[in-house]
C-alpha cells in the first residue's frame, strides 16, 4: 500500500505514540506512516515489551492489538491504574463480534478498528482521537480563563510609546522565542501577551496563570500535572497547563513572584521541553511558547539573589517594558470614551457625558492603579452617575514645588490610600499586596476588616 505524504502543516511534534502488535510487517507499516506525522513513535510486539516503553515514557496515543501473545492487548489496559489510562487507545483485532468491541469500548477504548485496515481509516482513528483531546484541553482553559480587560482587537494608544510596543510586538509575534514583558500593575501586560498569542497564528490556546496567586506548595502540580495520589487531596491523576498550552502559548504572569525551588524545576521544562508530573517518572514533551509578565524589576531581583540568573535569561530572549499611563497621558481621552461606551453597555446605563475640565483633571492625575484604576473609575461613573468629586479633589492642581500632593492628610488616611492603592494593583490579591507592603496576610486582614465598607471589590 502507497503512502501518501504527510500533509506538513498537519505535523504534531509534541505527541508520542506506542504501536504494540505481533505482527512485525504492521509495526513497520504503521510506524512507517506515522512518523511523517509525529516526532516519536515507538513499537512494541508483546504486552512487556510495551510496558517497559511505557514505563520509561508518556506516550499520548496507545495503538494496540487486542490479540497478542501472553496478555492480550485488553487485559493489559484493564490492569492499568486509572491515573495510568490518560493515553488515548485504538484497539485493533482480526477475530471481533459485538461483545469485544463492546467491552473495549467500556474500558476506555477511543476507537477499535477491524484488520484488515486501509491507511486512512487509521489516520481518521487518529485524527479524531487528537481532535478529542484538543477539545477537552481548549474547555479546560475556556472555564479556566478570566474575562479580559477588553478584547484583543481594542488595545488603545496613539501616542509614541504605544506604537513602539505595537511594532515589537508585531516583529516577534510569529517567532517561537520566549518574551518577559515589564511594567507596572494595571499597564495591560496580559494583553500585550495575548495579541502575542493572536499574531503568532499558533493553533494551539493561550493559557494565562499567576504565578503570584497559587501556593508555593500547589504550583509545581498546577503548571506541570500531577498523578493519582501524589498528595494529600490527589484524588484523581491531572494534566498541567503546560498540557493544556500545547501548541499554544502559556502565559505566566508575576513570574517574579514564583519561589525559587520551583524557578529551577520551570527551567529544566523549559530547556527539556518536556513536563514530569508531580509523582511520576515519565517525563512528557510539551510544545508551549513561553511568554513571561512582573511588575517587579527582574535584573535587579537576580542581583539581589531573589530571581535565578539563568532563568531570567532563558525568559528575557527579548523584552517589551510597558510605559504607564502617566507616560502616555495623551491617551487617556481615548480610553476614557472607549471604557465609557463599553462599560454602560455592558452594566446597561447611560454614558458619562465627560466634560472638557474632566479629561484634563484625569490627565493631570498620577494614576498609580494605570488602566485598571482608569477603568474602576469610569465603572464607578457609570454606577454612580455622575464624576465622584473627592476623586480629583487632592489632585485638581499641580502641587507647588517642594508641596506634597498629600498635604493636609492624616497618617490614617494616608496609610488606608496607599493599601487600597497597592490591593488595586495586585488586583484584589490579599497575599500578593502584603508581601509589596512588607506586612503580614493577618496585619493586612485586620485593617481591611475595619474598611470593610469599601472594598467590595476585594476578593475573598
Amino acid at each position: 500500500m502507497d503512502l501518501a505524504p504527510a500533509d506538513q502543516n498537519s505535523i504534531k511534534p509534541a505527541v508520542s505514540v506506542l504501536i504494540v502488535d505481533d505482527e512485525p510487517g504492521m509495526c513497520n507499516f504503521l510506524h512507517k506512516a506515522l512518523s511523517k506525522r509525529f516526532a516519536l513513535v515507538e513499537t512494541a510486539t508483546s504486552v512487556e515489551e510495551a510496558e517497559q516503553l511505557r514505563k520509561r515514557c508518556h506516550f499520548d496515543l496507545l495503538i494496540v492489538d487486542i490479540t497478542l501473545p501472553g496478555r492480550s492487548g485488553m487485559e493489559w489496559h484493564e490492569a492499568l491504574e486509572p491515573s495510568e489510562r490518560r493515553s488515548d487507545i485504538i484497539f485493533m483485532t482480526a477475530y471481533a463480534d459485538l461483545e469485544t468491541a463492546t467491552k473495549a469500548l467500556r474500558i476506555g477504548a477511543s476507537d477499535f478498528i477491524l484488520k484488515p485496515f486501509r491507511l486512512e481509516q487509521m489516520m481518521n482513528a487518529v485524527e479524531r482521537c487528537l481532535q478529542r483531546r484538543e477539545m477537552a484541553r481548549k474547555n479546560f482553559v475556556l472555564q479556566r480563563e478570566v474575562t479580559e480587560q477588553f478584547p484583543l482587537t481594542e488595545m488603545i494608544g496613539a501616542s509614541a510609546a504605544i506604537q513602539h510596543v505595537f511594532e515589537v510586538v508585531e516583529r516577534v509575534a510569529p517567532t517561537p522565542s520566549a518574551v518577559l514583558i515589564e511594567g507596572e500593575s494595571g499597564t495591560g501586560k496580559e494583553l500585550v501577551a495575548r495579541l502575542l498569542h493572536q499574531y503568532s497564528q499558533r493553533g494551539g490556546p493561550f493559557v494565562p496563570v499567576n504565578c503570584g496567586a497559587i501556593s508555593p506548595e500547589l504550583l509545581e502540580a498546577e503548571l506541570f500535572g500531577h498523578t493519582k495520589g501524589a498528595f494529600t487531596g490527589a484524588n484523581k491523576a491531572r494534566e498541567g497547563l503546560f498540557n493544556f498550552a500545547a501548541g499554544g502559548t502559556l502565559f505566566l504572569d508575576e513570574v517574579g513572584e514564583m519561589p525559587v525551588l520551583m524557578q529551577a524545576k520551570l527551567l529544566r521544562a523549559l530547556e527539556q521541553k518536556a513536563v514530569r508530573p508531580v509523582g511520576s517518572e515519565q517525563e512528557q514533551a510539551v510544545d508551549v511558547r513561553i511568554v513571561a509578565a512582573t511588575n517587579r524589576q527582574l535584573k535587579q531581583e537576580v542581583d539581589d539573589n531573589r530571581f535565578r540568573e539563568d532563568l531570567y535569561y532563558r525568559l528575557n530572549v527579548l523584552s517589551i517594558t510597558l510605559p504607564p499611563l502617566r507616560d502616555r497621558k495623551e491617551d487617556i481621552p481615548d480610553l476614557v470614551h472607549h471604557f465609557s461606551y463599553r462599560l454602560s453597555r455592558d452594566l446597561g446605563l447611560p454614558e458619562i457625558p465627560f466634560t472638557h475640565d474632566d479629561l484634563v483633571a484625569m490627565q493631570n492625575y498620577p494614576w498609580q492603579g494605570n488602566i485598571r484604576e482608569l477603568k474602576n473609575l469610569i465603572e464607578r461613573c457609570i454606577l454612580l452617575g455622575k464624576l465622584p468629586a473627592e476623586y480629583f479633589k487632592h489632585s485638581e492642581t499641580q502641587p507647588a514645588s517642594g508641596q506634597s500632593h498629600y498635604d493636609g492628610w492624616s497618617l490614617e488616611a494616608l496609610e488606608k490610600q496607599h493599601i487600597l492603592r497597592t490591593l488595586e494593583q495586585h488586583q484584589g490579591n490579599k497575599s500578593s499586596a502584603a508581601r509589596t507592603l512588607g506586612v503580614s496576610r493577618k496585619t493586612l486582614d485586620r485593617k481591611l476588616n475595619a474598611w470593610q465598607s469599601d472594598l467590595s471589590h476585594v476578593q475573598a
